[in-house]
């Protein structure tokens, strides 16, 4: 794709007892999907807590991938090429929603719906999966054949649009970019 740039996924273990808690049903390591418009995940936007301590109190995040509630998490990270015109469509809905992030809610709702294999759509709601995988398809990136109100951090494992970047602990991948910037600028 002449002319492009990258948009990473980035699927997260934190460790815990809401990720555990959801773990038992998906049977998955990772269950956390985030959006990033960098590599170095500067900028990484998802639907999950608003207060690091408390599961329940959730919406329309920037996430801190270097705060205390990532410290120990395992992650893998996925990119896609876009053009430009998705990529500033992406930035702008973005910049939407966290305009407007008091109108915009936590679809806990909606991970019912995925445990019953059943479509739960609420106006301006998300869960992080839901997301993710909306911001892409709305830019002409399908993850799965199922709709984003169905899809699962599997689902993004699992995509021939996405291309693995990294697997492993999310401190060490953060601090390989910061190597790696750093030989770059020298």
């Amino acid at each position: 794709m002449e002319d492009s740039l990258k948009v990473y996924v980035l699927l997260t273990d934190t460790g815990t007892i809401f990720t555990r808690l959801i773990k038992l049903f998906t049977k998955v390591p990772l269950n956390h999907a985030s959006i990033a418009l960098d590599s170095s995940l500067e900028e990484v936007y998802s639907f999950g807590r608003k207060c690091p301590k408390n599961p329940w109190i959730g919406g329309f995040v920037r996430e801190d991938v270097r705060g205390e509630l990532f410290e120990g998490a395992t992650c893998a990270v996925f990119y896609c090429k876009v053009d430009r015109e998705s990529f500033a469509r992406m930035k702008s809905r973005i910049e939407e929603i966290k305009r407007n992030e008091h109108q915009y809610k936590y679809n806990l709702l909606g991970l019912f719906g995925i445990l019953l294999k059943k479509r739960i759509r609420r106006e301006r709601a998300y869960f992080c999966t839901q997301f993710v995988a909306a911001m892409l398809e709305e830019n002409g990136i399908s993850v799965s054949a199922k709709p984003s109100e169905l899809t699962t951090p599997y689902d993004f494992e699992q995509t021939n649009a996405l291309r693995t970047m990294y697997r492993g602990s999310l401190r060490t991948y953060i601090a390989r970019q910061r190597e790696d910037m750093h030989i770059a600028a020298k």
